[in-house]
């Protein structure tokens, strides 16, 4: 079991994705597999941060007391909040329980997603809320860290005068220590999905571990490889942004003429219904909806089938990385080549 450096990983990851999506090639099944690494890989399980909502400065900003919710509004808004609460919490253990699927396909070089989807429901489940659990106590710290600053924004612009504007000196002494902060919150939040997802999923799904049991095997190999670790994590940023930049760069001149052919498109359906009354005026606006959703549609065709690839080869790159560190995920991933049957000559009777 070779343990392979995070530089010498990029080569093989690339030939595995290659094989996986293209070898063969099938178009039906190349968009499936592309739109769950892109969901698996793009969309779920990244620690994004909240902007908060400013108000406007045109008017005088009343105090608190002048806005009155009646009880029905305050049942509304508190229902749909936890709606959506409920919602990104299923949708978050769905993707979860895809992740462990893509796992399953890619270890086993297998396209079809339901043996996997099936096979880890009960790790899927362990993970999904070791997740949740790790995703609160960073939440918990973030909010820790930035009460101080809440409370410095408050007073700002408490003391603004109604229809002032807030001192800018003030403002920039409460922004300016907010960036290293927000960087180190973006780096930790960064590490820590990686250790979890690139790291820590593999022993769930092939040993069936606890999160002690699969956190000290990735701390122990953590300790013996601490440089090549690191260069792994660098480069497990550094890589797809790089990729996605070299795709911005082919595309831009594509996507700008797509956009432009679009827009004259509308623009020219809008100019011949302008006038339109009744029935003439309702098709005109589905037209306009219609093409706008066509263009929408092949919009995301496009971004499937581009990221699919790299979303892919990102995973395989953790896997064919950690495989080094890890003996079961090595074994799955490299299986020894079957023994050849031995057969004996029968002895001649003369």
């Amino acid at each position: 079991m070779p343990a392979i450096s995070a530089a010498d990983a990029i080569s093989p990851a690339i030939e595995r994705t290659k094989k996986f999506l293209f070898n063969p090639f099938e178009w039906g099944t190349y968009l499936k597999l592309c739109l769950v690494a892109v969901v698996t890989e793009g969309l779920g399980g990244n620690f994004g941060g909240s902007s908060g909502s400013h108000s406007s400065g045109n008017g005088p900003v009343g105090p608190a007391s002048s806005i009155h919710f009646s009880p029905l509004w305050i049942a509304v808004i508190v229902g749909g909040s936890l709606l959506l609460i409920l919602l990104g919490v299923v949708v978050a253990y769905l993707i979860t329980r895809l992740r462990f699927a893509f796992f399953h396909c890619l270890i086993h070089n297998s396209k079809e997603i339901r043996p996997g989807w099936r096979l880890y429901q009960s790790q899927a489940m362990r993970f999904f809320l070791l997740n949740l659990a790790v995703g609160f106590c960073f939440l918990l710290v973030v909010v820790l860290v930035a009460l101080p600053f809440v409370a410095g924004f408050w007073r700002l612009f408490h003391d603004t005068p109604p229809g002032g504007r807030p001192d800018f000196a003030l403002l920039l002494a409460l922004i300016l220590p907010l960036i290293p902060i927000f960087i180190v919150v973006v780096l930790a939040g960064i590490i820590v999905d990686l250790i979890l997802r690139d790291l820590m999923m593999p022993h769930y799904a092939l040993a069936n571990a606890t999160a002690g049991q699969a956190w000290a095997a990735v701390w122990s190999a953590i300790k013996a490889e601490k440089g090549q670790f690191f260069v792994y994590a660098l480069l497990r940023l550094i890589l797809p942004i790089l990729a996605m930049i070299a795709l911005f760069v082919i595309l831009i001149i594509p996507g700008l003429l797509f956009l432009g052919v679009s827009a004259i498109v509308e623009v020219g359906i809008h100019s011949a219904f302008a006038d339109a009354t009744g029935a003439a005026a309702v098709a005109g606006i589905c037209l306009q909806v219609f093409v706008g959703a066509v263009a929408i549609g092949l919009a995301m065709l496009v971004g499937i089938c581009l990221g699919g690839p790299i979303s892919t080869a990102v995973r395989e790159y953790a896997l064919i990385f950690y495989a080094g560190r890890y003996k079961a995920l090595w074994e799955v991933l490299f299986p020894p080549p079957p023994l050849m049957p031995v057969t004996l000559d029968a002895p001649q009777i003369s």
